[in-house]
Formats: structure tokens, sequence, C-alpha cells
């Protein structure tokens, strides 16, 4: 060993901290030194071994001067010494960061860059001289895993190196207290983390228990809080595996338990040993053998742990809160054993009844996943912990105005609760309880906040609430509402309305259900009883009264005719308003009655969705007289108009101004209009007007672009009657050969018009500078209305032979070449009408083939709107959407299949496009429902049979696909239901219906039955129900059970596929599973699936033999839904007893101390909120007493407050202070100790506790033997109780009963 490189071992105050010197070199840029002694210049031609050999004696010098300066600091100096000290200090620091950065750029010249594997650095003398490897520089993401793999293990030995020779400088150091900056080991441990997060195949390669006793030293109570977060940091780094989760066994959990506790002083430790808890969870976790009981997995965490956790959760300022309640939820729906063992749950349910809102909707879907399974449901108990959830609401009599916002946050969280089948089917436990309770607060005459419940029920029923609903509630009349106002904005009402009802159509089975289950809990009654507090109504009454109507309509609707009839004799209001004795319940039974009635009347006219929206009028309707005289009157006014005499035409000339004046202001708009759409729809009037006054001249030169007039007005709502004018113009000339022949002959619009577009044809020499239609002019002023012009004249075949003498066409043609002018391209694909076939369909066919990506998805979606639009098939448009399905980008073939989707759901169409037998199989995902769509046509589904698409998706769907429909339906139910108020994208992507599947297609066609009974697939699928049908633990069988269940369905929802069912006499297996089995959710889609039965007339009949009734239209035909005659069987799940936990815990022997009994009987005492004061000041009291210092110094005592903690509830405070007591610092020394005691003062199984002991061990306090304090202190002491008599039981420490999670 060189002799530069030993340190020298003195007593004296330099060597204190001799061998904690810097590893690596920092990175501050380094300063010159003046050193008198040492000088770079004397490195000059010297060997560079020679170099640095020199450089490393200077560094050792400077560092052991570095050292010794900093040790006379913590000494009693005088101001002048100190600030030479000083001086000295900051000038040794300086010159050891320019050696270093000198020993770092010599020494890899010299050995050409190669990693030298021979030099190892020195156990316990510090830090290796080969610090090449530690550099940032060789830490970068091209690092080979070799490289990265000897960096790595060189830190691991590094650390090592540190925490021996750290724990040896401050274990003789006689100025222990002083805690150091670790910069050096924060310096190496973040490197090194740097490796791991850029080579993660190093992590696999490291053996995860050298990385804990490299950095273990780091986490103790002798380090800074940046020390201990970057050790963490560097553990959660390093872990792979479960295996390597396993390997670190119990080594960290003082350490975590230590850091859990500590105050919001030390957020930057907590937040690194809260991910590192998270990441052990992640992954750790294991899969339980058996998952019905206790939960899916076990969670590598300890006791200890846990109650840390669940201390800062229930800490409400602790900044960290939110994060521990989301991981105890987490752990919740992964291991419920574990946190019921713990007092987790009771916490959680808590937290679920009183807040923070953010986070409740979150532990309510824990709970509820946890009600769907048996095994996991019993560690709640019935009728009492999930109710929590309802409180802010059952609770809030008395509580005020205050009360509302808690109680908003209630009714989400129940709206959540109540549409999920955990949910409904617990809370229907009991007779209804929980539900009648909630229905029961509406009976509170003096609640102010009953608003806020009947708005969860409108919620709850996905009742909308369209703007006149606010006029009823105010009291004013609906028939006043909207009188012959505008008709356009009550269209556009219906037509969102009709798309929300169209969404939810699915879900009508479940709302039908859930009508059921409210009624008959009470809710008529209690509306009922709101409307009876006052006869002269109230806000509140009126919307008591606006529920209850819309319950009644929707019971209507979605209920079978004799369950709904049930609900809609309301025979309490009848009874009020029959009741001649009082005469305060007639008036508000009667006016209710009429309320309801208006309501219903109204209904049709404000709400227009209630009935199908249908393109043609009705004849009946209100408003046919209306316009049956508006049309007539039009008729008569055209007729009057065209048979106008020479003298009135004449003068209607001259008072349009046009032919006095250029000045378009001064112009008379209205006579202008009606001359054109009247008079000059005859054609000698038109002949007159274009060859005698010369009016059409003069009228036509103000349209053309180079007369700048027309061209040059202003874009705004007002000017756009000019652009209608001027299309109005087009068409009247259109309606004569005079007019046809002036346009074709006479006139320069159409002329100039292609001379303006030729302005932005580049081929066509320079470019104007100002063009007619450059982008400005086209977004500000009415050069757009010409685009409109042309699309008029393209209506008639006359003005499409205009368009192609003045070479229109060949303009369009030009302009979809160019790239940035899509406003042109769009506005000549929207105005262009197709209907006439020729040029326009070719535009049209050229912009769905451009270039350019944007410009063929708007094409295609203007093609879509245009086949929506028409009222039959069409081939040529058909042909051209099917094109676009083999366009390079996918969003445009994803439009053109949503298109040709909804276009196939005409029968006609479909027929037309399978008949053109597209190619599909390059879409992939894309094209599974349209393809779907051909199969449930028998000329789609040979010809998907020819191309082999049958048997392919046959096996998919047998073995896969079928799960993923499971999840596809159910994702979309939870968005549906739990989106309140939200339109979301994904739920739109359904057409409301159930989604089609592969079997139920199959089961349309006489091929499919053929095909799908040769397979053997529905007798498969009907010896699984079977087998399985009680399934309870499996959660992979369980989810087959579902798919397999919504293929028999789908296929049972057709005529032909009925028998299947009827031959396999599956519906009687699938009515036991609704009935009896113990899992909601699978009652649920067993529920959903007999709807799908209940769709044809055969299957109502067969389901309606076991007492399932289906709801009828009006005219007596399947609506698909289907409900229980006795929903109570179905909708109740059997009670259970609730489970307990083994709590495992660990006894430990009692001490033998009288003292150390009175500490610990304080510290148990002090998880007692009763008399937790008067034990803290007991233990203050005995701290400051010599007989008891020495327990508070004993690691064995300290192990056994650390055990009493880790197994009781005790606040974060508490703990805190407990820890506080006692004058021991956490390092690994300590840490071996407590485990040591872990062993030793564990009881066996088979101790008993004698009588003497638990007399002594009493959580009480125990008799004084003589007065040792004041009379202040015997007050504060707990009262003497006196030893308990050899008959009287002792009361021990452990509570006779067990508890889940901890006393309220």
């Amino acid at each position: 060993m060189p002799s530069h490189l030993n340190v020298p071992n003195g007593t004296g105050p330099t060597s204190i901290g001799a061998s904690s010197f810097t590893l690596v070199g920092s990175n501050l840029p380094g300063k010159e030194v003046d050193n008198s002694v040492f000088s770079f210049s004397d490195l000059e031609g010297k060997d560079p071994t020679e170099q640095l050999e020199a450089l490393n004696t200077q560094l050792a010098l400077e560092r052991r001067i570095k050292e010794g300066a900093e040790n006379f600091l913590n000494m009693q100096l005088d101001n002048s010494l100190r600030l030479q000290v000083e001086s000295e200090l900051s000038m040794a620091k300086n010159k050891i960061e320019v050696i270093t950065k000198r020993i770092e750029t010599r020494k890899w010249p010299a050995t050409n860059g190669m990693i030298s594997h021979k030099r190892k650095p020195l156990q316990g003398s510090g830090t290796p001289t080969n610090t090449r490897s530690m550099k940032d520089g060789d830490d970068k993401s091209g690092d080979d895993l070799r490289t990265a793999l000897y960096n790595a293990s060189s830190y691991i030995k590094a650390l090592d190196s540190l925490s021996h020779s750290g724990a040896l400088s401050l274990s003789t150091s006689p100025y222990s207290g002083v805690i150091p900056t670790n910069s050096t080991e924060i310096d190496l441990m973040t490197k090194f983390i740097g490796i791991l997060r850029r080579n993660l195949r190093v992590r696999y390669e490291l053996n995860i228990l050298d990385v804990i006793q490299a950095v273990v030293s780091f986490l103790g109570d002798k380090h800074s809080k940046q020390c201990r977060a970057t050790a963490y940091r560097l553990i959660r780094h390093a872990l792979v595996d479960s295996e390597s989760v396993k390997r670190i066994g119990r080594t960290l959990d003082w350490y975590i338990v230590k850091s859990l506790n500590r105050d919001n002083k030390h957020t930057v430790e907590k937040e690194q040993v809260l991910k590192l808890v998270r990441t052990l969870i992640e992954i750790g976790t294991v899969r339980r053998e058996s998952p019905a009981v206790g939960g899916t997995g076990v969670v590598p965490l300890a006791e200890p742990v846990m109650r840390a956790l669940i201390a800062i959760a229930e800490q409400p300022e602790d900044p960290f809160r939110p994060i521990c309640i989301q991981t105890l939820t987490e752990m919740l729906l992964i291991d419920i054993d574990l946190v019921s063992r713990t007092g987790g749950i009771l916490f959680l349910l808590h937290v679920l009844g009183e807040g923070p809102v953010e986070i409740t909707p979150i532990l309510a879907a824990a709970f509820l996943h946890i009600i769907d399974s048996p095994g996991t449901r019993a560690y709640l108990r019935v009728g009492v912990d999930l109710e929590m959830a309802l409180s802010a609401v059952t609770d809030a009599y008395g509580k005020g105005s205050d009360h509302a916002d808690r109680m908003r946050g209630c009714t989400k969280v129940i709206q959540l609760m109540l549409r999920t089948w955990s949910g409904l089917m617990y809370f229907c436990m009991d007779d209804m309880r929980a539900i009648r309770s909630l229905i029961d607060t509406l009976r509170i005459p003096s609640l102010e906040t009953r608003e806020i419940i009947l708005d969860m029920f409108f919620d709850l029923l996905n009742i909308k609430s369209p703007e006149w609903y606010q006029t009823f509630i105010d009291g004013r009349r609906l028939t006043m509402y909207r009188k012959g106002g505008d008709t356009s904005e009550i269209r556009l009402e219906s037509d969102s309305n009709d798309r929300g009802q169209q969404t939810l159509r699915l879900t009508d089975q479940y709302l039908a259900l859930l009508v059921l289950v409210l009624t008959h809990a009470g809710l008529s009654d209690a509306l009922i009883s709101m409307l009876g507090e006052s006869t002269i109504g109230s806000n509140l009454s009126r919307k008591a009264t606006l529920l209850m109507a819309e319950v009644l309509q929707m019971a209507n609707r979605v209920l079978p005719l004799s369950v709904a009839a049930k609900i809609q004799a309301i025979p309490g209001l009848f009874n009020m308003a029959t009741d001649y004795g009082e005469g305060e319940h007639r008036i508000v039974g009667t006016s209710a009655m009429s309320a309801i009635d208006s309501f219903n009347r109204n209904r049709a006219r404000l709400q227009p969705s209630a009935v199908k929206n249908n393109n043609r009028p009705r004849a009946n309707s209100v408003e046919d007289a209306v316009r049956r005289g508006q049309r007539h009157v039009e008729q008569v006014k055209l007729k009057m108009s065209m048979q106008m005499d020479d003298r009135t035409f004449q003068a209607c000339l001259l008072e349009t101004q046009v032919m006095l004046t250029k000045d378009y202001t001064k112009w008379n708009f209205d006579t202008l209009q009606e001359l054109i759409e009247g008079p000059l729809l005859n054609p000698k009037r038109m002949e007159e007007a274009i060859k005698v006054s010369r009016f059409i001249r003069r009228l036509m030169s103000f349209f053309h672009p180079f007369s700048h007039r027309f061209s040059d007005m202003p874009r705004s709502k007002t000017n756009s009657r000019w652009v209608r004018l001027g299309c109005s113009l087009l068409t009247t000339l259109m309606a004569s050969s005079d007019g046809v022949r002036y346009l074709a002959m006479e006139d320069q619009f159409l002329a100039q018009i292609v001379k303006s577009f030729a302005q932005l044809d580049p081929f066509n020499g320079v470019p104007d500078s100002d063009p007619v239609f450059s982008k400005k002019r086209v977004a500000d002023t009415l050069t757009y209305g010409y685009l409109e012009m042309l699309g008029t004249l393209s209506k008639y075949k006359e003005g499409i032979e205009l368009l192609e003498k003045f070479k229109v066409f060949t303009a369009f043609y030009h302009l979809s070449e160019l790239r940035s002018r899509e406003d042109l391209i769009k506005g000549i694909i929207e105005n262009l009408d197709y209907n006439i076939d020729g040029h326009p369909r070719i535009v049209l066919s050229k912009a769905l083939t451009s270039s350019y990506k944007h410009i063929r998805l708007y094409a295609t979606q203007h093609l879509g709107e245009l086949i929506r639009g028409l009222a039959s098939a069409n081939a040529w448009t058909l042909r051209l959407l099917l094109t676009q399905l083999y366009d390079p980008a996918p969003e445009v073939c994803e439009l053109a299949v949503h298109f040709l989707e909804e276009a196939c759901e005409t029968k006609d169409i479909l027929q037309l496009v399978v008949e053109m037998q597209p190619t599909m199989d390059h879409l992939g995902e894309i094209g599974h429902p349209l393809l779907l769509k051909f199969m449930s046509t028998p000329m789609g589904f040979r010809y998907l049979y020819d191309a082999g698409y049958i048997d392919r998706e046959m096996d998919m769907w047998f073995n896969e696909r079928n799960i993923y429909y499971v999840v596809q339906v159910e994702v979309f139910l939870a968005k549906v239901f739990h989106s309140i108020g939200d339109e979301d994208e994904d739920i739109l992507a359904f057409d409301g219906t159930v989604p089609p599947h592969f079997y139920g297609e199959m089961a349309k066609t006489e091929p499919g039955r053929q095909i799908l009974q040769e397979k053997g697939h529905f007798a498969e699928f009907s010896q699984f129900i079977r087998q399985h049908s009680h399934e309870s633990e499996d959660t992979e069988l369980i989810m087959k059970l579902k798919s397999i269940l919504w293929a028999v369905g789908n296929v049972g929802a057709t005529e032909g596929g009925l028998p299947f069912l009827e031959e396999e006499e599956i519906i009687p297996a699938v009515l036991e599973i609704a009935e009896k089995s113990p899992i909601p959710s699978i009652r649920g889609t067993c529920f959903f699936v007999l709807g799908l039965v209940s769709s044809t007339s055969q299957g109502a009949e067969i389901l309606d033999d076991y007492h399932w009734e289906a709801t009828l239209s009006p005219l007596g035909m399947p609506t698909g839904l289907c409900i229980p005659v006795n929903f109570e069987a179905f909708t109740s799940i059997p009670t259970w007893t609730q489970n307990t936990p083994d709590k495992n815990e660990s006894r430990l022997t009692p001490p033998s101390a009288d003292t150390e009994i009175e500490v610990l009987t304080a510290i148990q005492n002090l998880s007692n909120a009763v008399i937790a004061n008067a034990a803290s000041r007991s233990l203050a009291r005995m701290k400051a007493r010599p007989e008891y210092r020495a327990i508070f110094s004993s690691p064995k005592m300290f192990y056994r407050a650390l055990h009493t903690i880790s197994t009781r509830r005790y606040r974060l405070p508490v703990r805190r202070y407990i820890i506080d007591l006692f004058n021991l610092e956490l390092n690994p020394d300590l840490v071996l100790a407590l485990s040591e005691f872990a062993e030793s003062l564990k009881a066996h199984d088979s101790y008993k506790i004698s009588k003497t002991d638990a007399n002594r061990l009493s959580m009480f306090p125990r008799p004084r033997r003589a007065p040792e304090s004041d009379d202040d202190d015997d007050e504060l002491d707990a009262p003497i109780v006196p030893a308990a008599s050899e008959g009287q039981p002792a009361i021990s420490l452990q509570p006779i009963s067990r508890i889940i999670g901890f006393a309220v």
C-alpha cells in the first residue's frame, strides 16, 4: 500500500472522522490554489503514475487539514481564532476540489480509457482510488451492461466502506452529537440511482442484500433527512420482483416505522418512505392460494408498518394523508385480511362517511368490490359498516344549511353505490332498511336540505332536467311557456334528448328495477307526505310533484303493465283528494293531481323527444292546421305575383331602385326578393327583365367578383341575406331558357369567377397580390357566397352544363391540389349538389382521394352525412364510402366504418353493401362491428364463410373475445352510470343497445345456426353454466361464466336462436343463478341476459311461466325489458356471519421490574382517550426521576414500547411522543438488538399468564408504594386500585372480545 493512502490513526482532534474523506470530485468549478509548498507546475515532465502519486499525497494532506479545522470549529474558540480556522477550512476545501479534478483528468489518459479491474477499493479505509467508475460521464445510457454493472458494484463497495468507517468514527468521537451533512453519501447514492434507472438489467444482476447492507446504516438517526430519503429511494429502485422483497424480510420495518412517525419537517424523507412502501406493495404482493378468503393476494407489509400508515391516514393535517388513504384502499382490494387485522377497515369506513369528499367515490367503489365476493364481504358487519356512507344524509336533521356541501358529496356516493349490483343488493337486505332510511328523510318537514335529496333521486333515475322544469317548479303555467315561440330551440333540445335517451337504452332494464325498489321502499308515500305539508304549495313541494310525475312516466315506459299499474294508482294521493272530512288534504290532493295532469299534457309539446321524431310531419299534429294555413297563403301569393300585369311589374322594378342607382344600400331588398321569387319565375317577365329593362344585367353586375361590390361586403349575419338573394336569383334564371341563355352568352358572372380562381393557380403565371378568393377575403367578406351560388347551379342539369362550359370544374380540380386552401376545398365539397351524375361526384371523389389527410377526413365526413340524409339506398355513395375503407390513414378508415355501420342499420343498404363484397381483413379491430352486421344476412354470412372469416372468428370468440365482450359491456355500463351529467365519447361509441355479439349474429341466419350446431359450442356453454353456476372464489371462472351467459343471452335474443336454449333447457339454470348466486354481479349479468331472452315473443312467454314478466310496447311487442315478479328474492343476498381475522399477535412475556411495569402500563394507557393525559404526565414525571432513567435508555423496554404501538391504535402525535421518550438512536446495532428481543421476549403458545402477573399488568395504575411526589403529583396520578382478590378475575391487558379495527 502506498504510504500516501495510509490514514493516520491518532487520538487528537485531527483524527476525528479522518477516514470520511471525499470519494468523487465535486462538480463545482475549481479555484486556483495558492500553496508555496505544492504547485501543479512541479508535475510537468513527470511520469503520469508519479503525477497521480503526488496528487494523492497532497489530497490526503488537504483532507486531514480540512477535518482538523472542522473539529476545531466544534470547540469553544475566541472570535479571532475561529476566523483563522474558518479561513484555513475554506482554503483546504478549494484545494481538495482542484486536486480531485486534476486527479480525474490525469488518471484515465494514462490507462488509455481501459477500466482496470485489478485495483480494488480498500475495505474499511474509505474511498477506492479507482474512482473513474463513479463519474457521471460513465453513467450515461450508452454504457453497456458490463460497465454499468461494474460501476454499480463499485458504488456498493464504496457505500459499504463509508457505512463502516462512518460508524467507527462517530462511535469514537466525543462530538457525536453533531449530525453530518452526508453530502458524500448522498452524492454516491444519487449516482447509483442514476445507473439503476438507466440500466434496468443491472437491478436483476445485483444482490439486493448487498445493496441493503451497504445503505441500511444511512437510514439511522445520525444521518440527515436527505441522506435517509436518498437511501430509501435507492432501495426502491433496486427492487425488481417479489423474490427481492422476500429476501429483504423485516430488515427495514423499524426504520420505516420511525420515518413514518416523524413530523412534517421531514417531508422529503416521508415522501420517499411512502414511495418505498407502495413499491413493496406493488412488487412484493404474491397471489393467495385461496383467493376466496382474505383477498386475492398477500401484501408483504408487517403489522408495525401498517399501524404507522393508518396513523398518518388518521391525522387530518398531515400532507401525506390522502396518499395513505389511497394506499390503504388499494391494499383493501388485495389483502383485506391484513387491513382488517390492523384496524384499517373501520378507519376506511369512517373516511367513507366523514370525508374528505374527494376520495369517498374511490372508497365506495372499493367497498362495492368487497361486497361482490362472499369471501371478502364477510369482513364487514351486516347493516352497520357500509351504512356509514349514508350518514351525512340520514343524520342531517338539526345540522342546518352548513351541512349542505357534505350532503351533496354523500349523495354522489349513494348514487354510485345504488347504480351497481353490489350496492343495490346490499342495501336491499333486511327489508331495504337502508333505502327506507334515505327515503324517510324526505318526511322531516324541518329539514332544510331536502332539495338535495330530491336532486339525488332525479340523478339516480337519470331524469334529465330541461329548461321548462324550472317554470313548473316556480308555479307558472306550462301552457304559456314558449307559446308561439321559436321552435328551433325546442328541436335542438329534442335532438340532444334523443341522443341521451338512445345512449342509455342499455340501462333501461336496471332503471326499471331501481324504480321498482324505490317505490316499494316508500318513495311515493314520502313524496305525498311532502305535498301534505302546505296547502299553498312551495318550490320544494312542486319539485316533489315533478319527481312523482317523472317516476310515474318512467314506470309506464320501462315496467310491465301489471307492475306499473300498481305504482300509478298512487292510492295515498287519491285518498287525500277524496278526503272530504279534511279540507286541507283534499286541496293538496287535487292540486297535486292537477299538476301531474298538466305536466303530462304539456310534456308532448315541450319535450318532443318523448315521441319518436319522424321526418314526415304527422297529419294529426297540433301544428298541422297552422302549417296548412301557411302553405296556402304562400301558394296564393306566388300565384298572384306570377299573374302580375305589365304596369305593376314595371312599378316593382322601379321600386327596387336597381334601375336608378348602383348603391345597393338604397335598394329595396324586400321588394327585390319578392320580385325574384315571384314574377320573374314567369318566363315572359324574365325575358322582359333581360331584354327590355336590362334589370337582370344591372342586378347581375352587382354580383360580379371584379365589380367589388358584393364581393367586398363584410361577412355578417345581416349581410348574409345578399348571399341568399344571389342563390335565389340563379335559381330563378335556371327556371327559364332565357335566363340560362343569358348566363351562357351575355353575362360575365361565371367567366369572372373562373378568372378569380385562376388568380390562385400557380400554373397561371404570377399570382395576383390580392386575389378575390384569398383566405382573408373568404373569411371576412361575402366572397364565400360564390361557392353557395355555384352549388345552386349544380342542382340543375343546365347549371352543370354552364359550369362545364366555363371550365369551373377544371378550376375545382386545380384548387384541390392546393395544400394551403382547405377552406375553399371544404366550401366546394359542402355546397355542391351530387344528385345529378357528373362532375360534382368526380370532384367529391377527387377530394376523397386527396393527398392531404385533413381533406380526406372532411370529405369522408361530408359523404357520411350525405348518406345519412338519403331516404333510400344509393349505390354511388356507398361505393365511394367503401373506397375510403382502404385509405392509408386509420382515422379515415375508422370514420368510414362508423358511417357504414350506421348506414347498414337499414336492411336495403346492408344488402347493397354485401353485394359489393368489400374486403375488410386489413381493418383489424375497426372492421369487426361491420363484419358482424354482414353476418346477420344470409348473403353476407356466405361471403364471410367463403373468405374463412367465420371459422377464424369463431375460435377467437370461443377462446378470448367472449371475455373481452364482458369487459366492454361492463365498462360501458360503469361509464354511463358514473358520468352524471357528462357526455363521454366512449359512451357514445355504443348505439345504446346491447353491442353485437358474434354468436348472436350467427343465430340470425340459417347457415349460422347450422354451423353453431355442428361446432357444439352451445352445448359446451350449457355444460359450463351448470357446472360453475355457484362459483364464488375463482375470479377467472367467474369472468368466464359471465362471458358465456352473455353469449347464451345473445343467441336467445333471436327467433332462430331460442330453440338452442330450449333444447339444452338452460333457461331454468340461468334463473337459478339469478336468484341464488352469492355474487351480485353475476346475478346482474343474468338479469340482463334474461332481458335479451325476453326480446322475442316466444322468449317472453317462456319467462312468464317462470314468473319473470316482460315489458311490452303499446302494440304488444316485447321491448327487451324483463322484471321478476318476486323481485325481493332477486335483489336480496343472504346474510353472513362476520369474519373476525386471527390477529396472529405475538405475545410478550411480562416485565419483571415494577418500574418497567409502571412505564409500560402508562404507555398502554396512552391509547385510552379518557386517561391519556394523566398517562402522559405520569410518563413525563417518570422520565425525570433517576430510578426510571435506565428504563428510557433500555433497548429491551424500547422494543416493548414499539411492540405496544404496533399492536394497538395510537394517534400519530402519541406514537411520536412514545418513541421520543427513549434516549436511543436508531441504527443497525439497535435494530439487531430489537430483533433479538423479538425472539427472546416472545411468549410461547402454551404460555399462560399467572394471576399475580395479571394483577400487576392491569391497565390501571398499580398501588403506590410510598408517596414520592408532592400533592400536585398525587392529584395527577390515577386513583389507587386495590389488588384483585383471589376469587375475582383480574383485568388483563387484552380485551375479552376481539374488535376489528379500533374503537371509536
